[in-house]
């Protein structure tokens, strides 16, 4: 028998690919080789940005690359067309790769480590006879949430299809934030054909989820017990940051601009607000004119990330001295950074974990599904954060913007929740239960 060999296949999104990047390099570190597999869009931009990189990502991390899939059709949507190559290419062409992988290489694919919402990946590697393990990107709520479907619908929650029958916060447990049913990630995106594939896909990922010999998740116990507990099968492992080994953030779609980080050592200490939303989330020309008047009416530098697609049309930003803009950050040297005092954040799980692993509090800002979930966690679970409110036209306006970021600046006790979070978290991958659980993961692997 040979070395293990493990192929790892992220759902093909930049906040899933990063934190299963991290799993990787982390289990490099003992000896496991590691196959990982984009699909070749992906696989184009991760090695643009890692040409621009001192380091790499070491000889035992391969990257692999499947095709996109079919040719955009005339009568469907770009999300249409990302479910059809998710849900009915990928999974023919990753066979296909694991098929190929073990007809040539003399380390044959040994394990499976893939993203939670790829099921039929479980389901490949069941047929194969292979060991599988699925891996959570987003909290372990999400995944108790996506399990409790058929409760849900039972209570009278959700009907057959998925739909919510009227708009209402709900509980799973007593020690999980309360949830609304507007903010379920199968409803939150597209007309409700798509809802209704996503929605599938989410019951049979279900069934799917119980082929697996592990699930893992970028999480701590410390962060959502009432998750874990519900369900024990879920193993925190995180937080999977680049901090806690030696090297760099790889799996970036775009190439990092780190003269931001010149530009923060230059800055006072605890002065500086970061704003950044993430990969996909899109302001309209009102809203986005109302942050940049609300950053700049603060007085206090900034550093806000912007990719260029995200600029409205005709948008034309000018910034004075106290602030910088950049197009792609490296985000968990920025959160390290002494000088950064608060993230304006849309509280993506990865965002939130980077945060909260470095002590910082946060002016939350979610834009669809678990974001909203995350949120309560931060500001009404953890108290690390305050969250913006809308106006009538539904806008967050410059005024609140100056207000929540004096509110939260001005009172310590943020702070000071934010630090002793931060020591709960890291203990926890410095010996405590998210290390323990990755070591005896990596003795499953290497069995």
């Amino acid at each position: 028998m040979g070395n293990p060999h493990v192929l790892v296949v992220p759902y093909p999104a930049q906040g899933h690919v990063i934190p299963l990047m991290e799993l990787s390099q982390s289990l490099v570190k003992h000896g496991i080789r590691i196959t990982f597999v984009n699909t070749e869009h992906n696989h184009k931009r991760v090695m643009n940005s890692m040409a621009t990189k001192e380091d790499g990502i070491g000889d035992q991390v391969g990257l692999a690359s499947i095709p996109d899939g079919p040719e955009l059709q005339d009568n469907m949507s770009r999300l249409e067309q990302h479910i059809e190559q998710v849900y009915r290419f990928m999974p023919e062409k990753v066979k296909e790769l694991v098929e190929q992988i073990n007809a040539s290489d003399s380390d044959k694919i040994t394990c499976v480590v893939a993203d939670t919402l790829l099921g039929w990946a479980m389901e490949i590697a069941a047929e194969k006879e292979i060991k599988r393990a699925a891996f959570s990107a987003a909290a372990a709520t999400l995944l108790v949430l996506s399990s409790s479907i058929p409760k849900l619908i039972d209570q009278g929650i959700l009907d057959i299809d998925g739909i919510p029958t009227k708009k209402q916060m709900f509980q799973l447990t007593p020690a999980i934030p309360a949830m609304n049913t507007a903010h379920f990630g199968w409803t939150s995106v597209g007309n409700e054909k798509i809802q209704k594939l996503i929605f599938e896909n989410t019951v049979r990922k279900n069934v799917s989820m119980k082929l697996t010999d592990w699930v893992l998740c970028n999480s701590s116990y410390s962060l959502e017990p009432g998750a874990f507990d519900m369900d024990p099968k879920i193993r925190p492992v995180g937080p999977l940051l680049a901090s806690n080994r030696i090297g760099g953030t790889t799996g970036n779609f775009w190439p990092e601009d780190s003269t931001c980080l010149k530009w923060l050592d230059q800055q006072q200490s605890q002065s500086v607000m970061y704003v950044a939303f993430g990969s996909t989330t899109r302001f309209d020309q009102t809203q986005f004119q109302e942050l940049a008047m609300g950053l700049e009416l603060c007085n206090r530098p900034f550093l806000w990330v912007v990719r260029p697609v995200a600029y409205p049309a005709g948008f034309q930003v000018s910034v004075d001295a106290k602030g910088l803009i950049v197009s792609w950050a490296p985000q968990q040297k920025v959160l390290e950074h002494q000088s950064v005092a608060c993230f304006v954040s849309h509280c993506g799980w990865n965002s939130t974990m980077e945060g909260v692993s470095n002590g910082i509090p946060f002016l939350c800002w979610p834009y669809f599904a678990d974001q909203f979930h995350n949120k309560s966690y931060l500001c009404d679970v953890w108290k690390v954060g305050l969250a913006f409110n809308h106006d009538e036209r539904r806008i967050i306006t410059r005024d609140e913007i100056k207000a929540k970021v004096e509110q939260l600046l001005e009172n310590s006790e943020y702070k000071a929740n934010a630090l002793n979070l931060k020591e709960k978290v890291m203990n926890s991958v410095k010996g405590g239960k998210s290390y323990c659980n990755f070591m005896s993961f990596v003795d499953w692997v290497k069995s």
